[in-house]
């Protein structure tokens, strides 16, 4: 592992509840932090359509300022800011996989020169100005990580566009081999639907084969007209339980604050009005692609294993109201400005 890395996978130990005006605090003095070249990189306003950028793939042409262009302060500084937002085991599980470019490298043969993968290849992108009175968001993204929040004054509006990936999805060979960063996804997928009693599963079982990729994609309107599979209502207590505990690996996947709102609003909409669904292999099999869906009135969340043999997770969380803040925040922002 590459030394000047390793404050990457250090944790950030935060207390569980943090409000947005503790993120917009840290966002300043990461900023502060900036030389005035490094912030002609990563600041934008926040009307700009690069908000409305959303990628998980590698590439070399992202807006904001580079990891690897940041100091140790600074990377200290741009860690404590995803630790405002994220739990603390999902900032891990985000170091975690920006360290996966380093074993898919490996695998992959590459060059000792060769920059393709590479752990500093994540760009932190900041949009208006952070503070207690003003409207204002930012960006993590990179290969397989991509986090998006918006804020308005004190309170924390969006954390989503927001997708996590894994390649490989189980590391195959190497001193890391049986690592598996979305393990509790996968684990908890398949319980569900091995859970269900036969009439539930059919229901459930949406496609024989799973889609080659997550349905949303990068989209910026998350919509799938139709969802699909069982309902809530027509599920077994049981099989009830078992799907809460799913959405709740990914409503977590945030602070405690946020992710109590995000539960709030899906009661409100009401469970009756979620769905699940599967495609692919219901056994978990080397080799075998499988995908899942939930779905209600205020949010998307997929998950899919169908690349690289069945060994290339993607997860998504997408909300269909308040993706990017939504357009009421936007509107907000500019009659501020007018």
């Amino acid at each position: 592992m590459h030394r000047c890395f390793l404050l990457l996978i250090m944790v950030i130990l935060l207390p569980a509840v943090v409000p947005a005006q503790s993120m917009a605090s840290s966002a300043t003095h990461f900023i502060r932090l900036l030389s005035p070249e490094q912030q002609s990189q990563a600041l934008f306003p926040f009307d700009t359509s690069e908000r409305y950028h959303f990628s998980y793939i590698p590439r070399d042409d992202r807006k904001g300022i580079a990891v690897k262009a940041l100091n140790t302060a600074q990377r200290e500084a741009l860690m404590a800011l995803l630790g405002t937002a994220l739990s603390v085991a999902t900032v891990k599980k985000v170091n975690d996989i920006m360290q996966l470019e380093l074993i898919l490298k490996d695998l992959e043969h590459r060059a000792a020169n060769d920059t393709y993968r590479d752990p500093g290849k994540y760009y932190v992108t900041i949009f208006g100005i952070p503070g207690a009175n003003t409207t204002w968001g930012w960006r993590f993204e990179g290969h397989h990580v991509a986090f998006n929040f918006s804020a308005d004054k004190n309170e924390l509006v969006a954390a989503t566009p927001a997708f996590l990936g894994s390649n490989p999805a189980v590391v195959p060979e190497g001193v890391d081999k049986g690592k598996e960063i979305l393990r509790e996804e996968t684990v908890r997928g398949f319980t569900l639907i091995q859970a269900l009693t036969t009439a539930e599963r059919e229901k459930a079982l949406i496609a024989t084969a799973a889609p080659a990729e997550i349905i949303t994609g990068a989209s910026r309107q998350a919509m799938i007209a139709h969802p699909a599979g069982i309902h809530y209502s027509e599920m077994s207590a049981a099989s009830r339980q078992l799907l809460l505990a799913l959405i709740s690996v990914y409503v977590h996947r945030y602070t405690k604050l946020f992710a109590d709102d995000m539960l709030k609003e899906i009661q409100q909409a009401g469970l009756d009005q979620l769905s699940f669904a599967w495609a692919g292999s219901t056994e978990r099999i080397p080799g075998k692609p499988y995908y899942y869906r939930i779905q209600g009135p205020t949010l998307i969340i997929e998950y899919d294993n169908t690349q690289n043999n069945a060994n290339h997770a993607h997860t998504v969380v997408r909300d269909l109201k308040r993706d990017f803040g939504g357009d009421v925040l936007l509107e907000h922002y500019r009659d501020a400005h007018r």
